[in-house]
């Protein structure tokens, strides 16, 4: 058996994972870092987050040139579809990412190990590689595996007719009908995408709304976006089984008439990779969720044994997992750096995007704070309008009392842009004033959150 011995070794090389190694070797730290897939970049990059955005973008410039050009005076003959050369521009993107994580990694003088890894002891990952078993030794060892597409009890999962969000990626044809299982985020990018290229798409939601995490105003108004766009929704919808006789899919609701597809998508959430990773071998026990519990260093009960990402719980984000990569490590090298849970940005890339920072109004009213909010609508902004994007709104929430901002919550177009400004307000602590008193560019949709932060004092100018 072959060994190696670095300072710090990282199990998983996605977000959290990768640039949990490069911020280590930046640190002086001989730094390995281990994936059990051909190319680093984790869930992100290979099936996740990039694939999902080439294919919205993709989407939304076919949709915007089939029915929207003509508004702005731009005539085109008839527009077709070349859905190969949409996957492979798709697949172009991820290579182009996944190499340059590998060149990253190169640069950083970071070893790279591909296999799978587990924990033999506490101090010691196993790893079996194409070359045959590695034994590695480390006094810190991360664990950044991440997490997989949740299954449900009834619903024959085969990887083609009915599969998850990997699936969904990589569909041969435009689907006729696609039932979509999960009203989330992941169900709602995706389910755009082929409502956009043509599928009739019905969404079956268990609760009463579709996207639950959001505040809910903002969550309406998605909901209504959605239903022009042509997406069927079926809240308080509970799924019992769904299967494929070889020629169909069925999907089976309680209390309802069976719903006939092409396709099914199920995208009812993830679950932590923690399975197999010999974490009973060495005295580290997972909540009943699989997920791992840390202390506010990162480090499970065992020390030395650090995890990050999506095997915490919590929101399931890429930048989360790279900012808690990034803080764990810099707590090994002794450094007082903390990762502020309150200003994690989240995004939905549908059309409109949705975007939110913070917490929201049923957060801040089940905490008994009293806070006030102001709007701005989108078809207030000359930039929104001259781009055609009218549709829309910002919410600031300010803490009655101080002031200070709570939450933003953005529903059009550019949103996942505009939140960085909000992020950046919670971080430093500012107050609705500081933003209202930052002069914004116009005109832009910058101005939208401007004039939303001066309504909070109902000091509005071009909404009042």
């Amino acid at each position: 058996m072959k060994r190696a011995e670095h300072d710090v070794v990282v199990i998983g090389g996605g977000p959290g994972g990768y640039v949990a190694a490069i911020r280590a070797a930046q640190l002086g730290f001989n730094t390995a870092c281990i994936d059990e897939n051909e190319v680093f970049g984790g869930t992100c990059l290979r099936v996740g987050c990039i694939p999902s955005k080439a294919l919205l973008e993709s989407s939304h410039l076919y949709h915007v040139t089939q029915s929207q050009l003509g508004q702005h005076g731009v005539q085109v003959g008839s527009v077709g579809l070349d859905l190969s050369a949409m996957l492979a521009r798709k697949d172009k993107v991820v290579s182009q990412l996944t190499g340059g994580v590998t060149m990253l990694l190169k640069r950083n003088k970071i070893t790279a190990y591909h296999g799978r890894g587990k924990l033999s002891s506490v101090d010691t990952v196993a790893v079996e590689t194409a070359e045959g078993p590695l034994e590695i030794r480390a006094k810190h060892i991360v664990l950044a595996t991440g997490s997989r597409p949740a299954t449900m009890r009834g619903v024959e999962y085969d990887g083609d007719r009915i599969g998850d969000s990997t699936t969904a990626l990589n569909y041969p044809e435009v689907p006729k009908r696609l039932v979509v299982i999960g009203g989330g985020y992941i169900g709602l990018e995706l389910g755009s995408v082929w409502n956009r290229l043509g599928s009739q798409v019905t969404v079956l939601e268990a609760m009463d709304r579709v996207l639950p995490g959001l505040d809910h105003e903002i969550g309406q108004l998605a909901h209504r976006e959605f239903q022009k766009q042509g997406i069927e929704f079926r809240t308080g919808s509970w799924v019992e089984g769904a299967t494929f006789d070889g020629k169909k899919c069925t999907v089976q609701c309680k209390g309802s008439e069976p719903i006939e597809c092409d396709r099914v998508l199920l995208s009812t959430g993830r679950v932590p990779c923690s399975d197999d990773l010999g974490l009973d071998g060495v005295g580290i026990e997972t909540d009943r969720r699989g997920f791992v519990p840390v202390d506010e260093n990162f480090q499970t009960a065992v020390q030395g044994v650090y995890a990050v990402g999506d095997l915490l719980g919590g929101a399931m984000l890429a930048h989360k997992a790279s900012e808690e990569g990034i803080v764990c490590v810099e707590r090994i090298a002794g450094m007082k750096s903390h990762v502020n849970y309150g200003a994690i940005p989240a995004v939905v890339y549908t059309h409109p995007e949705i975007a939110s920072v913070g917490q929201t109004e049923e957060q801040l009213k089940d905490a008994g704070i009293e806070y006030i909010k102001g709007i701005c609508p989108y078809g207030a902004s000359g930039r929104a309008l001259a781009l055609g994007e009218p549709s829309g709104r910002v919410k600031v929430l300010a803490d009655a009392k101080t002031d200070r901002v709570l939450g933003v919550h953005i529903i059009g177009a550019h949103a996942g842009d505009l939140i960085a400004e909000a992020t950046a307000a919670i971080e430093f602590g500012a107050s609705s004033e500081d933003i209202a008193r930052c002069c914004h560019a116009h005109p832009t949709l910058s101005e939208l959150l401007h004039e939303a932060a001066m309504a909070v004092s109902k000091r509005a100018i071009h909404t009042a």
